[in-house]
């Protein structure tokens, strides 16, 4: 992709389309366990991977025009990443000019690749050209390193969400990026 961050010679970054409902719910599933295995129990993230990670729930939402993009290995196609844009479901004001980066995740033996730099690129450069103004995101108030690594593309911290995953409740950040 042009403009993109640098990302390592075997991995690329392409666009989800409906037939990668499968893999998405993989991954997604994959990396959530990956991501909270020590802060979510397991029955809480079957009940999470059972339903906003399903391949259903993937399919609509391409099929809705969100926009998915996986990082994948250059010669097999295995996923080793993706993130997932959509019109914001916030419990804050939002308007026709806000979009929300509903998902970053990448396995973490590619943190630090580049992969997440693309993604977020990405998804500002969609944002723009679908006539946004805002980028909003919900992020685990407990995840340091999403946090900081969203501060660091100029995201800030706006309000607060209660954000349910199972049967727990958990704290979440909102946090905005200006795109003008």
């Amino acid at each position: 992709m042009a403009n993109q961050p640098s990302l390592p010679s075997d991995i690329i970054i392409r666009r989800a389309t409906p037939d990668d409902a499968a893999i998405l719910s993989l991954i997604g599933g994959a990396t959530f366990l990956e991501t909270f295995y020590d802060s979510i129990n397991a029955s809480d993230i079957l009940a999470h991977a059972s339903g906003p990670h399903s391949e259903a729930y993937y399919r609509k939402a391409i099929e809705n025009g969100d926009a998915l993009w996986l990082a994948v290995h250059r010669d097999m196609d295995t996923p080793i990443g993706y993130q997932m844009l959509s019109p914001p479901d916030l419990p804050i004001d939002t308007s026709k000019d806000d979009i929300e980066l509903k998902r970053i995740y990448i396995f973490s033996r590619h943190h630090g690749s580049g992969v997440a730099a693309a993604f977020e690129k990405l998804a500002c450069e969609e944002a723009r050209a679908r006539g946004c103004k805002r980028l909003l995101l919900g992020v685990y108030s407990g995840n340091y390193r999403g946090i900081a690594f969203y501060e660091k593309c100029g995201f800030a911290i706006i309000s607060d969400r209660i954000f349910t995953v199972g049967d727990t409740d958990y704290k979440d950040w909102i946090m905005a990026k200006n795109l003008v």
